[in-house]
Order: C-alpha cells, then structure tokens, then sequence
C-alpha cells in the first residue's frame, strides 16, 4: 500500500509507492513554499501547486523526463524512444523537495521536475493561457495606440529596435517600417531583417501594376473588399508585405480590418454562429491561365480556425472572391453557414472598424495575413507597388529569441 507521509529533516515531502492498482491520497504539509498536495491515483498524479489543480499521467511524466540521458538539452531533443515506455507504468517513488516534484521509476531511473514547469506545460495550465497575447482593435482602438512607426536607419542597425517592431507586429497584427528607399532592392532588405522571403507562384518579390499582367483581382485598378491572401493554399501566406513605390492619381488607399476583433463580436453575440464557422470546411480555390501562368490551386479549411484546446483564434480564411463551390457542407448545414457568415460579414464591414492608410513611397507595412484583413479604393493612373509573401514560422522564431510571447 502507500506509505504514510514522512517527515526529514530537511523540508521534504515523500511518498514511496508499492506498485498496486488502487487509490489513496495523500497531502503534502510542511514542504517549503505553499502546500502542495498530490492524490496519486491509479494512472495518473493529480497536483495541486499554487492554485492550480493538473492531472498528470504517469506516461506522460516519463515521456517528458529531463534527465540526462532521456533529453539532449545540447540540441534540446528527447533521447528517449517513447514508444518504449511501459503503458501501465507507474513510479515507485514520489518525492517533493525545493518545488521538485521527483519520482523513481522502475529499474531505478529518476526524474526530476520542477512544479513551476509542470504547471506551466500541464494540459490544465496550457488551457488557461493564450498562445499569443493580441491587442484587438478597430480603428479609434488603433489610432488611439499612438503605436510608432519605425525608422529605416535603426530598424536596419538596431536589434533593440527590430524587437519593438515585431511586439507591435505581434499585439496588433500590423506593424510599419518609414523612410525606406522607394525601391524593390530596399524592400527585400527590410523584410529580410524580418524573416526569410516566401517564393510563391507571384515570384519571390513581386512588383505590379494595373496591366492584367496575372489573371487576379489586384492587377486592376478596381476597388478590393477586405480579404486575406492566399486562402487556396494549404496553408495560407503568414505575412503580406506592400512598398508603394509610386503613384501619380487619386485614390488608393488601403484598408485594413482586424478580423480577430470583428470574429469576437460574433462569438460573444452568437456562439452558435461562430461555432459553425469554425467547424465547417469550405473550399478556397485559385484557377489562372495566363500566358506561362497555369495555375489551380485548392485549399480547405473553416474561414475561423482556433486552438482545440483553449479555442484562441489563430486563423482566418476570408476571401469572397477566391472562394469555392459550397459543395462541403450538407444540406441542413447549409443555411446556417451562409446566416453566420453573413453575421461576420456585417461585423467586418462596420465603418469604425476600418482603418485607412495612404501608402506611399517610403512606407512599408506588414500585415499578418492570418489576422488582418487588407483591401483598398479604387483608384486612377499610374500605380506600381512591390512586395512578398514572408514565412510566418521565421517571423514568429525570432520574436521568441527576442523573448516575446508568440
């Protein structure tokens, strides 16, 4: 059975173990810091530590060990074969000392965790926790912000600089880069101060204009309702970037929608809509033949995409014109998607949550292209931009070497 609570002389707790299948509980008083209790139960460790209460399989902890020779913490990889592990395993051993929780395995194998740690990676603390803190905005929310524009010069040189671009980039989906010389070659240098360049089927960098050249929308002088890029893809563009480098006329200006914003407004109202736009698939599709352009590309997915696990929105698919066929969604189904869609539709549309910027030469934007929607007015004459898709993961890895939340 399971022994009872022993007391050392220093400020340890322990519980030594008989490997037998059923229940007891036991409290651990009188270890250092806060009391931590731990109800061992057949197939897992129930913690309570600080507040928070986690279950923990004993497969799981295993699986996870940090000792030497189960992870490599010189390239930061298990060593461990984790389909070696015995699925009826428990430890024979459990030992609480200086916020460690520590157990003895079978064989005599020892693993050593800290509390804060388990409570940080436990299922129970991931689900409480956002993936990425985000700033929601509509337009008086983000003029209010004030939130500075960088300098070409510092955001060049400085380190110090380029993390402050990438926590606003973070906290607000959008983030600007001013005074860049007005040409494709700078362009490709301040992006790649960001992250590796994205090659798609519009090239590595592209420069266009209104000449139909490609067989979309954007090669117009037409007006763009709000969109994301890219929905036909499998996975879609994570960051858009636009350098207007010349324009002689009138209009032009680019919108910008925070879609997570407008999405929340739909969750708190009617969940059952938001539901249905983030469980049922639809189709994306990009059909061009234009000269050496031959392309169809499909992409499915819901147009909202959330965490399982603590239902963050991280995706959305947004794209009336590159959307496909309806033909993924049954019958009954079928309503009720075009009643929720026409719910997020309304709320992306309300004039306050549009922000209108002037792009011109000079100014460089990024927009997260899985968050912020972006379109523009129609406009007249001349008209040439540039810009590139960037990796999102390259991006989202150095504002995690920075520190930032991402």
């Amino acid at each position: 059975m399971i022994g009872m609570l022993s007391r050392a002389a220093s400020t340890r707790c322990l519980f030594p173990l008989k490997r037998i299948q059923w229940r007891h509980v036991e409290q651990a008083r009188g270890c250092a810091g806060p009391p931590t209790t731990l109800h061992l139960l057949q197939d897992c460790l129930e913690l309570q530590y600080r507040g928070s209460r986690m279950r923990l399989d004993y497969v799981w902890l295993r699986d996870h060990c940090r000792s030497g020779s189960s992870y490599n913490f010189k390239t930061n990889q298990r060593n461990l074969d984790t389909a070696s592990i015995d699925l009826s395993i428990q430890p024979d051993h459990i030992q609480v000392e200086d916020d460690h929780l520590i157990l003895t395995w079978p064989g005599g194998h020892v693993s050593r965790y800290s509390l804060s740690w388990l409570a940080e990676n436990s299922y129970e603390g991931t689900k409480l926790s956002s993936v990425q803190p985000r700033v929601l905005w509509n337009a008086d929310v983000y003029n209010d912000s004030r939130v500075p524009s960088s300098k070409w010069a510092a955001f060049m040189s400085s380190d110090d600089e380029l993390e402050r671009f990438l926590q606003n980039y973070l906290l607000y989906g959008i983030a600007f880069v001013d005074g860049v010389p007005a040409t494709v070659e700078a362009t490709e240098a301040v992006t790649q101060r960001v992250s590796l360049i994205r090659e798609t089927t519009y090239g590595r960098m592209w420069c266009f204009t209104s000449d139909f050249s490609r067989g979309d929308t954007a090669y117009s002088q037409l007006a763009l309702d709000r969109h994301t890029d890219t929905s036909y893809f499998h996975e879609p563009c994570g960051i858009q970037v636009f350098h207007c480098l010349k324009h002689e006329g009138t209009g032009g200006r680019t919108l910008l929608v925070d879609s997570f914003h407008a999405a929340e407004s739909v969750r708190r109202q009617s969940p059952e809509h938001f539901e249905v736009l983030s469980r049922v698939p639809i189709r994306h599709e990009y059909v061009e033949s234009r000269g050496v352009h031959q392309n169809h590309m499909i992409g499915i997915g819901p147009v909202l995409n959330i965490y399982p696990w603590n239902d963050e929105l991280y995706l959305i698919r947004y794209n009336n014109y590159d959307r496909s066929v309806l033909n993924t969604i049954p019958h009954d189904v079928v309503r009720r998607w075009y009643v929720a869609h026409r719910e997020l539709t309304v709320e992306l549309r309300r004039p306050e949550n549009e922000l209108w910027v002037k792009l011109t030469p000079g100014k460089v934007i990024f927009i997260d292209n899985w968050r912020v929607m972006h379109g523009r007015e129609a406009f007249t004459g001349l008209r040439r931009l540039c810009g590139c898709y960037l990796s999102r993961d390259d991006v989202l890895s150095k504002a995690r070497i920075f520190g930032l939340q991402a």
